[in-house]
């Protein structure tokens, strides 16, 4: 590594009008900037980019394309985790940013910069995920951010303060002034928030979407695709109906995301808590990601354990947090990725999903892991399967109901299997209602009246007390009812 320069700064570069503007000021404050633009999947003109920052100043232009280990190191441990956060949004710019971070930790370390800088705004996620990413993978950097400095904001207090900047400045400018929304594209999806999108009472227009179309004027046919996994990872995609087969990461995932867009998979609009403690409002279109997400969920479900599902479940909540608020290199969201990573492990097959009309629907799965016995399940063969053992089953998980009880309803003195024994052999033997559970009528006397009319001894029968204390487990009505519990 070469001595540190106090004086260089690597920006995170994108070519908009915010960066632009920070890559002059940084040069007005007396720093040298690379400018560092990472190809994430965006629709950009890198050369024009490249040449726009050489023009304002730039001493270096590093474009590094980085789309392959996005995919492979960032989505597909998302969706082997199910991630997604307060259970709508599937990441896809919390999950760009450390991709993004890295790349610009890794060129300042071969450079020396002793600066990083970034245009993420003061209100937002990103200066979090940019920031933590850095200090964690270079501890000794520092960190501009233009947004929180008051010599910076003071100057800049909207976006007519930039362009004004921008025109007194020759920096060229691919929008206008009233631009109604901003922006966010990387491979996994759009994001958009801010100017007309900020009352969240107002419905997004039409024209906002850049990946789908509108469910409504999606193709009438259909597209069944299998998507194919080991481990929780995506392994293979094939399609029928255009005979595509695809097994590379990153063409799979593209191909998705064409698919999906086709058929108008994967919009949301949604209000979301971000971190910094503000609720915002995001739209946001994510094809490819959608669909991953419904065949690996399907597959999860049939081929992993009840209760390591249950335990899977929360760490994926855990960790969809932790990816949103910028943790993805601390050592506990490395913890509880592995530990999600290690109950994948049985997480292979293959799931059919049909994609249409804005859904994606796992249609059909298999897997040589399935936990699903067709037999054991089956209404119409028990199998291995005793009926009578679910009376043991529901005794037990009963007694917490049980012991829940109003204490004037049991009496020790006349324990409340009696009661419901008189309630069941009343029902076999009188047809009338005289008897209610809340009445307090004593076992003995309520047998013996009962008997009296069918001219029975009164004497209850074993098996009765066994067919009434399933009764009991099952119905705690105080008006009893006749149950066929038993043929």
């Amino acid at each position: 590594m070469p001595a540190i320069d106090k004086e260089l700064v690597v920006l995170a570069y994108s070519g908009g009008l915010d960066t632009s503007c920070i890559l002059v000021w940084l040069r007005e404050q007396g720093y040298k900037v690379i400018a560092y633009l990472a190809n994430i999947g965006q629709d950009e003109d890198f050369e024009a980019a490249k040449t726009k920052a050489t023009a304002l100043g730039a001493i270096k232009v590093v474009i590094e394309d980085v789309r392959q280990s996005f995919v492979e190191d960032y989505i597909w441990p998302a969706v082997q985790a199910g991630a997604v956060y307060e259970d709508r949004y599937l990441l896809g710019t919390s999950l760009a940013r450390p991709c993004i971070s890295k790349g610009l930790v890794e060129v300042a370390r071969r450079e020396g910069a002793a600066h990083i800088s970034h245009g993420a705004t003061g209100k937002g996620n990103d200066q979090v995920r940019f920031e933590l990413t850095c200090y964690a993978l270079y501890p000794r950097v520092k960190i501009i951010a233009p947004w929180r400095l008051p010599e910076f904001y003071r100057r800049f207090r909207g976006r007519q303060d930039l362009f004004e900047y921008a025109e007194q400045h020759g920096i060229p400018l691919p929008v206008t002034p009233k631009s109604p929304w901003s922006m966010d594209a990387n491979l996994m999806h759009i994001s958009y928030e801010s100017g007309v999108l900020e009352d969240p009472n107002s419905v997004a227009p039409d024209e906002l979407y850049q990946m789908t179309v509108s469910p409504e004027n999606a193709p009438a046919e259909a597209d069944i695709l299998q998507v194919e996994f080991h481990s929780g990872k995506p392994v293979r995609v094939s399609n029928a109906r255009d005979q595509q087969v695809l097994v590379k990461p990153l063409e799979m995932f593209l191909y998705l995301n064409s698919i999906g867009g086709k058929h108008g998979v994967g919009r949301i609009d949604i209000v979301e808590n971000r971190f910094v403690g503000l609720k915002s409002r995001g739209v946001y279109e994510t094809p490819g990601g959608t669909i991953l997400h419904e065949a690996h969920l399907d597959l999860e479900t049939f081929c992993l354990d009840r209760e390591l599902r249950r335990i899977k479940q929360r760490l994926t909540t855990t960790v969809s947090e932790q990816i949103y608020n910028g943790f993805w290199f601390a050592p506990e969201c490395e913890f509880v990725r592995q530990a999600i990573a290690l109950s994948q492990q049985r997480v292979v097959g293959t799931v059919t999903v049909k994609i249409y009309k804005g859904k994606a629907q796992a249609i059909a799965r298999t897997s040589p892991h399935s936990l699903y016995n067709q037999e054991l399940v089956s209404m119409d063969v028990q199998g291995d399967y005793d009926p009578i053992d679910a009376g043991g089953f529901i005794r037990i998980n009963a007694i917490r109901r049980v012991s829940a009880l109003p204490s004037d309803l049991i009496s020790p003195d006349e324990p409340f299997a009696e009661h419901v024994l008189i309630q069941y052999v009343y029902f076999q033997t009188s047809g009338t209602s005289t008897y209610r559970t809340g009445n307090r009528i004593p076992a003995d006397r309520a047998l013996n009246d009962s008997c009296q009319k069918k001219k029975t001894n009164p004497k209850p029968d074993p098996g009765l007390l066994q067919i009434t204390l399933r009764f009991r487990f099952s119905d705690f009505e105080t008006v009893p009812r006749p149950v066929n519990m038993i043929d």
